[in-house]
C-alpha cells in the first residue's frame, strides 16, 4: 500500500466507522419506545416534579437533537477527508453537506424496512441542518485561526 492510499485510508475510516453508527441508531435497538426507556427515568430522576407531558416533549426534543449532532459530526469527518483530498474549502463543505444530506435520506429509507421505526422528511431537514452547522463551526474556528495567526495592524 503506498503512503498516499494509507493517508486515503486514515482519512476515510473515521467517515465510515460514523456512518456505521448512524446507521446502527436506525435500527430497531434505538426505537423511541427503546430509547425512552433509557431516557425517561433519567429525566424523571432529574425533574423529578416535572409533568409526563412535559417529559415526554424533552425525550422528542433530545432524539431530534441527536440527528443534528450526528450529521453535524458526519460533516465535519467528510470535511476532513475531502479537503485532505485536495479540494478547495467551499467545495469541500459544499460536497460535505451534500453526502450528509444523501446519507440522510438514505437512511430515512433504511427506516421504512425497520419495525418500530419510520422515515421522516423533518429528520432529513433536521441532518442537513447539522450537517451545515458543522461547517458553519468549521469556517468560524478556520476563520478565528487566521485572525490569530495573521498579524494585526501596527
Amino acid at each position: 500500500m503506498s503512503k498516499s492510499s494509507d493517508n486515503r485510508f486514515a482519512r476515510w475510516l473515521p467517515v465510515a466507522a460514523w456512518a456505521t453508527l448512524i446507521f446502527t441508531f436506525s435500527t430497531g435497538w434505538f426505537t423511541g419506545e427503546h430509547t425512552a426507556g433509557m431516557l425517561l427515568p433519567l429525566l424523571d430522576l432529574f425533574f423529578p416534579d416535572a409533568n409526563p407531558a412535559t417529559v415526554q416533549a424533552v425525550n422528542h426534543v433530545v432524539r431530534k437533537l441527536a440527528h443534528f449532532c450526528e450529521y453535524l459530526v458526519l460533516s465535519v469527518l467528510l470535511y476532513r477527508a475531502l479537503r485532505g483530498g485536495g479540494r478547495s474549502r467551499l467545495a469541500a463543505a459544499c460536497a460535505s453537506v451534500g453526502i450528509a444530506g444523501l446519507y440522510s435520506l438514505s437512511d430515512e429509507l433504511h427506516q421504512v424496512f425497520v419495525p418500530g421505526r419510520v422515515a421522516a422528511l423533518t429528520d432529513c431537514l433536521i441532518d442537513v441542518s447539522g450537517a451545515a452547522a458543522g461547517q458553519g463551526l468549521l469556517a468560524a474556528l478556520g476563520r478565528a485561526a487566521r485572525r490569530s495567526i495573521s498579524p494585526g495592524p501596527s
